[in-house]
């Protein structure tokens, strides 16, 4: 498919907020790309697609998984909506035909992020959390201008944030996977500071 069939396919499928968030994660993400030196092309089709499951129901979401053996974890069966970042990678595969292993991986880590993240994963968390349709997460002004400086950074500062965020809504599932990659970025961190960096 070409990028305009996708976005026509998705403009079809996604409610209107959704797709205005979707073309924002994908221009955020080409201008990330262009700063840190990644493929253009590639960071805007990974925003393109990174929510194209979002319209998906949870069972759905769940029974799709299950199909393609994708394991889910506790938090994520209490809250499936978490799983539409491993269901877009699957039908960024298997139904705009990407064969692209950083784009799957980078659609598939969004919303958790991993720990040790590669350019293009930390581009699309970063985007997703940044785009200029974005409004009620904190420290969202100092954010975008740190993520054209440094992603890492930028990256532990939105793990920090969300993990902060879980903590004080304990009615809000916290991934095993958001913990462990917080914890790697904070390390990271610290060893920056301790550094004098």
């Amino acid at each position: 498919m070409t990028t305009k069939e996708i976005q026509k396919d998705l403009k079809n499928k996604l409610k209107p907020a959704r797709y205005e968030h979707t073309l924002g994660v994908s221009d955020t993400a080409q201008h990330l790309a262009k700063i840190h030196g990644y493929d253009c092309a590639k960071a805007a089709l990974a925003g393109l697609l990174h929510d194209c499951a979002k319209y998906m129901a949870d069972d759905k979401k769940i029974a799709l998984c299950r199909e393609y053996g994708v394991s889910i974890s506790d938090a994520e069966y209490k809250n499936p909506s978490l799983l539409h970042a491993k269901c877009g990678a699957i039908l960024a595969e298997h139904e705009y035909q990407i064969i692209d292993f950083d784009i799957l991986h980078a659609i598939r880590v969004h919303t958790t992020g991993v720990p040790d993240m590669s350019l293009l994963d930390k581009i699309i968390f970063i985007a997703d959390y940044i785009e200029p349709n974005r409004d009620k997460a904190p420290h969202l002004k100092e954010l975008r201008k740190l993520a054209d400086k440094d992603l890492d950074e930028t990256t532990y500062l939105i793990l920090k944030d969300t993990v902060d965020y879980l903590k004080a809504h304990e009615d809000q599932p916290m991934d095993p996977t958001t913990v462990s990659a917080y914890e790697y970025y904070r390390d990271w961190h610290n060893s920056q500071n301790r550094k004098g960096v």
